[in-house]
């Protein structure tokens, strides 16, 4: 926790980033033809004693001792039991689900355990009655270094591997241990057939490279890739961050030398081909709250669906029904944001729109009306304010149709293309319980707005098919219209059914769950228009913030 959030009279746990990197030694061949294909998965456990999936490694194909680059970033609390599950798994198909794929061995553990083993902590792999091999977990401490180095390598006569032909090189890039050992952290894309290689550019944080310490040793191996996963070693050498970030140089020409080849030959042999860096670039990498500490102000919008298939709101089976016990859909959706995204808005004012609904006194149909009937002033005090004027927009207007987005969508975007100089970033928060009927004009509205500093989330409630949403949702395949795409992914839909069940009725917890999934994409999609705009974070206001609202929205280090 940095002294920015210090708040005298609380409590706040002490928590340090550590990053986790994985390896398995002596893994089970569970394929017939080839060796397995391991991923591992890690697991966590909440406090209602329930494992619930953190993250999964890259496969490593045809490789009984995977060392995975990879890294499981979590937050270490001293004085709580952190209990993790590894799960090793052979991959065999594109599927997500882990019951398609052979598992090949757990290990259970906490990370209280991993952190105080030293360097490495290794366990015998559990689930099969033979020997399914040993897990490997190292632990460091991430330091705060927020720069991030882009590279290009290239290589000269390289040694020949293949019998018929020339070689098919990468470049594996390894971290050095604080005790001496190196692990792993980033492997270059395989150039196929050459002794001369040039490999893509990549960019990679320092800290993974050498925790942020420019004198620190990295060790660069050149391996011939075989399709079987035997890769042959060509050679090694060793550099620093420090001798790297000097960018090209006759110092930046590495000798690569095979240690078995060089005893054999003796005095004769040279090198095994030589290993050039083309370029460096080191830039800092700013994180959402270093522009929240600078002053930046989040705008949040809520545009909530007012059309008849809602249901009527007299009834008990409508989404709108207004339950004195228990807040309905909506008014769920609506505090959970906006508990959060008040903490970053300091006047607390929210405009508040409805869409879909038949406007007194005259039943004129409006696809952007203000929730607080006043179309000059459309700005609610509060959440509190927001809900209020919801509830009161229920009793006046009459649902009706269709489900437009456009509308509001270009409402919010006129605002934000007004303030793009990084000191305002705008979120449209849409409730809907239906199927968008002005799907082309939306998309044109959201190509359009991707150039703003605007996200828009989209909570679909009821149990509408909301197979639309994902299309509007670019995480998979970025939205285009007429042919023109997405500068960047702005969307993030989250289906309030899929986790309705995990909360039981309890309001507090519906809220609290539904809060970080919807929040989850915004610090990322924050960060892609600042960096795309190349802004800069201001200097820390000397203002305090609250606890909450440094520790409720993700921090995201790209």
């Amino acid at each position: 926790m940095e002294s920015g959030s210090f708040q005298p009279g609380t409590g706040v746990a002490p928590a340090t980033l550590v990053e986790l990197s994985v390896s398995c030694r002596k893994l089970i061949d569970a394929d017939v033809f080839s060796k397995s294909d391991p991923m591992v998965v890690l697991f966590t456990e909440d406090q209602s004693r329930t494992w619930r999936e953190f993250g999964r490694t890259e496969i490593i194909w045809n490789n009984l001792n995977p060392d995975f680059v990879k890294k499981f970033v979590m937050h270490y609390y001293f004085e709580q039991s952190q209990k993790l599950k590894f799960e090793v798994y052979d991959v065999d198909s594109k599927s997500a689900d882990l019951s398609k794929h052979d598992f090949l061995g757990r290990m259970e553990c906490t990370l209280g355990e991993i952190v105080s083993a030293g360097s490495k902590f290794m366990r015998r792999l559990q689930g099969h009655k033979r020997d399914c091999g040993t897990i490997i977990v190292g632990a460091e401490e991430q330091s705060s270094c927020k720069e991030q180095a882009t590279m290009q390598f290239c290589a000269h006569k390289l040694d020949k591997k293949d019998f018929f032909g020339k070689s098919d090189p990468f470049l594996t890039f390894y971290k050095t241990n604080e005790d001496g050992s190196f692990t792993v952290v980033h492997r270059t894309e395989v150039i196929k057939k050459t002794l001369n290689p040039t490999w893509k550019p990549f960019t990679i944080p320092v800290r993974s490279l050498c925790n942020g310490d420019y004198d620190r040793t990295i060790k660069i191996e050149c391996y011939d890739w075989d399709a079987d996963g035997g890769h042959d070693f060509i050679g090694e050498f060793m550099t620093n961050m420090r001798e790297l970030s000097r960018g090209p140089s006759p110092q930046n020409v590495y000798e690569c030398i095979n240690p078995k080849k060089q005893a054999k030959k003796g005095s004769k042999y040279k090198n095994s081909g030589t290993v050039e860096l083309m370029s460096c670039r080191i830039e800092k990498v700013y994180s959402f709250l270093d522009y929240v500490r600078g002053g930046c102000q989040l705008h949040c919008t809520f545009a909530v669906d007012f059309t008849a298939s809602n249901g009527d709101p007299k009834s008990p089976s409508s989404l709108h029904y207004i339950n004195p016990y228990r807040p309905n859909p909506y008014a769920n959706a609506l505090r959970a944001v906006g508990n959060i995204i008040q903490d970053y808005d300091t006047d607390k004012l929210f405009p508040a729109l409805g869409f879909g609904a038949r406007l007194p006194p005259d039943g004129v149909v409006s696809h952007e009306f203000a929730l607080n009937g006043n179309p000059n002033n459309p700005y609610c005090q509060g959440i509190e304010g927001v809900l209020e004027s919801y509830h009161k927009a229920i009793q006046s207007v009459q649902l009706y149709g269709p489900t437009n987005f456009a509308p509001c969508i270009n409402h919010v975007a006129k605002f934000a293309a007004q303030r793009r100089d990084g000191n305002d970033y705008f979120i449209l928060l849409i409730i809907t319980d239906g199927i968008i009927t002005d799907m082309p004009q939306t998309c044109e509205a959201i190509v359009n707005a991707a150039s703003l500093p605007l996200s828009i989330i989209i909570v679909g409630v009821g149990d509408a098919d909301f197979e639309a949403m994902n299309i509007l949702d670019g995480d998979d395949v970025r939205l285009s219209s007429r042919g023109r795409y997405a500068e960047r992914d702005i969307v993030q839909f989250v289906p309030m059914r899929e986790f309705m069940g995990r909360a039981g009725e309890n309001p507090a917890a519906i809220q609290a769950i539904l809060a970080k999934e919807v929040l989850e994409e915004i610090p990322d999609q924050f960060l892609s228009y600042m960096k795309s705009r190349n802004i800069k974070p201001k200097p820390p206001l000397q203002r305090q913030l609250t606890i909450s609202s440094v520790t409720s929205l993700p921090v995201s280090e790209q």
